[in-house]
């Protein structure tokens, strides 16, 4: 069996670029940053920042457009993919992509990230977001709810 999945978190580096192929199809071009951090042997953090290239496609890439702008954090799942082509010189060009499939934007509140956003908790507390009220089902009411057993066994 074979998996192609990728999930990354990052800033935007550029606006998305939105094109339209000759074939009529959108395509929104994007950057994306990530670090990896770590302590090296001599007890030094380090950093290193890896880039990414993204690809968005059809009317998603047109929706998405106008919010996707530098600095933006976002998290994407997608997959791998590499394409090459021959340039104007007839060089072999090639050029690894995510492709993706899902987006979301990262925490807005007050410019804090991922790991530094408030918990569901506080940010009901403080009344950023609305609490959501969770049904609650009492036992006496089962057999309103599923009715009686031996009418619902399809066999």
């Amino acid at each position: 069996m074979f998996y192609n999945k990728v999930i990354l978190i990052g800033n935007l580096t550029r606006d998305g670029e939105l094109k339209t192929l000759p074939s009529g199809q959108s395509m929104l071009a994007l950057g994306l940053a990530t670090n990896r951090t770590w302590v090296d042997k001599n007890g030094q953090k380090q950093e290193k920042p890896d880039f990414h290239n993204l690809v968005i496609w059809g009317k998603r890439a047109e929706a998405l457009s106008p919010y996707l702008t530098k600095d933006k954090l976002i998290l994407v799942e997608g997959r791998i993919s590499t394409r090459t082509w021959i340039d104007k010189e007839n060089k072999k060009q090639s050029r690894t992509e995510i492709i993706v499939d899902n987006l979301e934007f990262g925490p807005n509140l007050a410019g804090q990230s991922f790991r530094e956003g408030p918990s569901a908790k506080s940010a009901v507390n403080e009344g950023l977001v609305e609490e959501e009220a969770l049904p609650t089902i009492n036992a006496e009411d089962e057999e309103s709810l599923f009715g009686d057993e031996d009418d619902e066994i399809p066999f």
